[in-house]
């Protein structure tokens, strides 16, 4: 094989000589390789499926109720504009823990706890405009994401890792 290598000494392409052999255009090669690709996360389970769809759920609640605050604020100007600013808190946290859920970020345990003490704060404050079952479906649908964000770990190695 060494002297196969002697003789016929490798050739390494450049890309020029692939745009004159296959007519097409090629970009200079940079030295820049882009960044590593993202973490993988473990398959979903019926659980967390379950989970992000009532997340989905308690945020378009959210955001229905904010909407329809907005609309009070507009026709009676007593009400108080922090209920809609709670409402849409409620909103950002609950799709945010979708978020956390489907795809892998730096300290996501972290974040989705954080998220989850803005869904109860949020709810707290918005205690005079919901009935307590109400609140307990909104703190029990966030403890439940975020219960699930917890158990969904990142892979080991990535699928092609032998490869």
């Amino acid at each position: 094989m060494q002297t196969e290598i002697k003789l016929r000494p490798p050739y390494q392409l450049s890309p020029e000589d692939l745009q004159a052999i296959n007519g097409f255009s090629v970009r200079a090669a940079s030295k820049y390789k882009g960044i590593a690709p993202t973490q993988m996360l473990e398959p979903v389970t019926l659980p967390g499926i379950v989970s992000c769809v009532l997340s989905i759920l308690c945020g378009g609640l959210n955001l229905l109720r904010g909407v329809h605050a907005i609309e009070s604020i507009l026709q009676n100007n007593d009400e108080d504009f922090n209920y809609v600013i709670a409402f849409f808190l409620g909103t950002a946290a609950c799709l945010y823990q979708c978020y956390l859920f489907a795809y892998f970020s730096v300290w996501r345990n972290s974040k989705s706890f954080l998220a989850f003490a803005l869904i109860c704060l949020s709810n707290m404050y918005l205690y005079e405009l919901r009935n307590i079952w109400q609140i307990l479906f909104h703190v029990a649908v966030g403890a439940f994401m975020t219960l699930q964000i917890r158990l969904r770990q990142p892979l080991g190695k990535a699928p092609d890792y032998n490869v």
